[in-house]
């Protein structure tokens, strides 16, 4: 739970007072390779901090083609934003790709604190802030960026995840096929 509170603090300094009221909502739990922390078309209700581990959120087409949108590699927070927020059902659902543990809460838990405490609503605004650039960068960079050049920035935002999953899951996320990938990979050798 430390580690939390690290993270915390490297975004916004969090009080005592607030720290002490956040460590008796969050619980820890395990997921293993494969189990999902989010599914499609149900409404999320929980939000967690990843300590230890990756996952990966993604939607399927109707023929159950996969498509990668985002990895969190620990430290960072996992949960159905959007469906939080609008309390509609997820359209993405977070599979984790290694065994995590994670810190987890209901998300009306966090949504109360911000009412008493200012510095943790500051904290929730400037991570939407990140995420909402981070998530128009990315789309920005596919829609222009050819994909040996989009390789090269997936490399950098995630230098040490290319040894941890399959290539089919970092050719989703490109937007290309496993196959392409390997092409760009020789191209660099």
């Amino acid at each position: 739970m430390e580690e939390l509170y690290t993270y915390l603090n490297r975004i916004t300094p969090i009080s005592d007072q607030t720290w002490a009221l956040l460590r008796t909502i969050f619980v820890e739990k395990k997921l293993k390779k494969h189990d999902y922390f989010c599914t499609v078309d149900k409404v999320a209700t929980k939000i967690a901090f990843m300590e230890e581990g990756i996952v990966r959120s993604f939607f399927s087409n109707k023929e159950g083609k996969e498509f990668n949108k985002n990895f969190f590699v620990a430290p960072a927070f996992i949960g159905a934003y959007s469906s939080l927020i609008t309390g509609m059902p997820n359209k993405l659902a977070q599979q984790a790709l290694s065994n995590c543990t994670i810190w987890e809460t209901d998300y009306a838990n966090i949504r109360q604190l911000y009412n008493t405490c200012p510095d943790l609503e500051r904290l929730g605004r400037m991570m939407a802030e990140y995420y909402f650039v981070e998530k128009e960068l990315r789309e920005v960079n596919l829609l222009i960026l050819e994909a040996k050049d989009y390789y090269k920035i997936f490399q950098q935002q995630y230098p040490t995840l290319e040894q941890q999953i399959s290539q089919y899951h970092i050719a989703s996320f490109l937007g290309i096929t496993p196959i392409q990938l390997s092409r760009i990979r020789a191209e660099k050798s």
